[in-house]
């Protein structure tokens, strides 16, 4: 089911956000993403819509919206090739006529799923915080 976040599913979302970008991250230090735990739980969580999936009273995954852009989505590692993104991503995408996202040129499967459900590319640019290549994708309904 998805739903609005909720202030206590904080330490879950976060706790989500570092394993998932851990994993599919296997690029960049996993220190770079230990370090921005702060800034996820006090800045940007709070200033984005934020939608989580729960099953069974746990949250295993999530999306934040801030104006048109797919900010994050993360489906904890355990319950990712399920379908769960594509729940959320599809959630996402019936909120907005238009949606932008980056996501790391190094991430090929990500690349893949976002292009699976008609997000194309737009641009590149690189990442500012880590020196890597990023894709500039959009959808439009």
């Amino acid at each position: 089911m998805v739903r609005d976040y909720r202030l206590n599913d904080i330490d879950e979302i976060v706790a989500i956000w570092l394993s998932a970008s851990i994993k599919a991250h296997d690029f960049i230090e996993s220190a770079f993403w230990k370090s921005n735990i702060s800034m996820i739980r006090d800045v940007y969580i709070p200033a984005s819509e934020t939608l989580v999936y729960e099953t069974e009273g746990e949250v295993v995954g999530f999306y934040s919206l801030y104006e048109n852009s797919l900010a994050a989505i993360f489906v904890a590692p355990g319950s990712q090739g399920k379908g769960l993104g594509s729940v959320l991503l599809a959630d996402a995408k019936n909120r907005r006529e238009r949606l932008q996202l980056t996501v790391y040129k190094e991430n090929t499967p990500s690349i893949t799923f976002y292009e699976k459900h008609g997000f194309t590319l737009c641009g590149e640019q690189i990442d500012e915080h880590t020196g890597h290549p990023e894709l500039i994708m959009e959808y439009h309904s």
